[in-house]
């Protein structure tokens, strides 16, 4: 494929994700379709199948491009510094930033439609229980293990920000699960 070629279907993939996160955002995934998406897009649908090859690939790529537009290139960052309580005050603000886009509520709302989907994302969770699992194990003492990293989990997913997001902003719910996070680390 020349340069030219590859230029023009990356800037064609950029825009039929752009377009699909902006109608989940203001559509839902109930008006999710591919052909809506691909329409626009500016796209026919076997151009999205050629691109993504299913609506389960293109929600994963619209996830993964919410990911690296809502920060999460910022986690090695996070990780690599010295004091393991300031690197879990970052991830948890990291992760409170990324959990805000507006983006992502539908697309959790699809977990219930696409089992495939569910369980790409699942996999990319478990992504952020390792980085619990590292900051943990950098902690001189954390209680047991396996439940400090299971509650740290918890603490800084998806649906714990939604439940208390509603009249706070995203720097009190960061504040509110700092907190709770450094209550976890101190249980026996």
């Amino acid at each position: 494929m020349s340069p030219k070629r590859a230029a023009a279907a990356a800037e064609k993939r950029m825009r039929v994700v752009a377009a699909a996160g902006r109608l989940l955002g203001e559509q839902g995934i109930s008006a999710f379709s591919l052909e809506t998406v691909a329409k626009a897009a500016g796209v026919t649908r076997l151009t999205l199948y050629n691109q993504f090859g299913s609506r389960r690939g293109l929600l994963e790529a619209v996830f993964d491009e919410r990911a690296q537009v809502g920060g999460l290139g910022r986690l090695g960052d996070a990780m690599a510094l010295a004091d393991p309580l300031e690197a879990l005050d970052r991830l948890v603000e990291i992760f409170s930033d990324f959990w805000s886009d507006p983006t992502l509520a539908p697309l959790y709302d699809a977990f219930g439609l696409d089992a495939e989907f569910a369980q790409a994302v699942a996999d990319r969770q478990e992504r952020r229980r390792r980085l619990m699992d590292g900051v943990v194990a950098r902690l001189p003492s954390a209680g047991a293990r396996q439940d400090t990293v299971d509650l740290l989990f918890a603490l800084t997913s998806y649906p714990v920000f939604q439940m208390l997001r509603p009249g706070r902003s995203t720097a009190e719910v960061a504040a509110l699960v700092k907190s709770a996070c450094r209550a976890a680390l101190a249980r026996p």
